[in-house]
């Protein structure tokens, strides 16, 4: 068995291979460089992804609420990152610390500064604001409760309604309800940041194009110019090949001269074997 492959080694296929390389070497370029663009500015945008590395920096303050309980866990903590925050917030001149929300929430807007709150009013007011975004996770955990005199027959039904109603799903369901579904057309992740590069539009690879028109150009003008010359090439070898079959001769065989095979020679025409004919002797003469 043998496998027959057909080599383009003609001077106007190489130069159109060439051009298609050179073109799809250009547009992978353009996009590899672009995306690590791209990428390089996501990095930039959120430079502090948890405490350690707000604790890490001092080009941007932070601060809490004054008197608060977020404030008395800083104070109160046992932990180097947070004992090492709560002195910069202490030292921190003007101070960092505010006495509403709101104020804390508007200098957060105006930017460079960040203000660490508890969980439950961050998320409710990150949900309705696109402005805002939480970074890192939870600092510490803590619950709420229901206080109730001492004694109180009502502590053990409040606490077996709640343990019902978690089982059930309902506060979860509730939390969903006032918290996130809020009908806001921003999103983010679980993360607090977007996490979700841009995408690479037409404008981004307008250099390659433009540097591709022209070899797309003069594709396309070679490839009308192929079709060109091999309608013009057929329509001159068919009459020329009935022409030579009207010469044929009868006996033999006809191959088209594009393939350069020779014609088969006329075989030769058979001929009768010789008849024996007896030969005459001459008589004995005496000498």
């Amino acid at each position: 068995m043998e496998i027959s492959v057909f080599l383009n080694v003609a001077t106007s296929t190489r130069i159109v291979g060439g051009i298609w390389w050179f073109f799809t070497l250009i547009i992978i370029s353009s996009y590899t460089a672009n995306l690590a663009a791209f990428l390089t500015v996501e990095r930039m945008i959120t430079p502090i992804e948890n405490a350690e590395d707000l604790a890490g920096q001092t080009e941007i303050p932070y601060g809490t609420l004054e008197s608060g309980s977020t404030m008395t866990f800083f104070r109160d903590s046992m932990i180097e990152t947070y004992k090492k925050m709560w002195r910069f917030m202490e030292n921190r001149k003007p101070s960092v610390f505010v006495p509403t929300y709101e104020e804390g929430i508007q200098k957060v807007l105006e930017g460079n500064y960040a203000f660490l709150m508890e969980s439950t009013m961050l998320d409710f007011i990150v949900q309705r604001d696109c402005n805002l975004t939480q970074i890192g996770g939870l600092l510490d955990s803590k619950g709420y409760g229901i206080a109730t005199p001492m004694g109180s027959p009502w502590r053990d039904k409040i606490s077996l309604a709640i343990l019902e109603l978690q089982e059930k799903g309902e506060i979860q369901m509730l939390y969903d309800k006032w918290w996130k579904n809020t009908g806001e057309t921003c999103t983010r992740n679980e993360k607090g940041k977007e996490s979700k590069a841009n995408s690479l539009g037409v404008d981004n690879i307008g250099g390659s194009r433009s540097a591709s028109a022209p070899h797309q150009s003069l594709c396309s003008e070679m490839g009308g110019e192929l079709c060109f010359a091999l309608r013009c090439r057929g329509s001159r070898q068919r009459p020329a090949l009935r022409r030579q079959c009207s010469k044929c001769l009868p006996g033999v065989t006809y191959v088209p001269a594009l393939l350069d095979i020779p014609p088969h020679p006329p075989q030769p025409t058979s001929r009768a074997p010789p008849t024996n004919v007896p030969r005459m002797s001459a008589p004995n003469r005496p000498y």
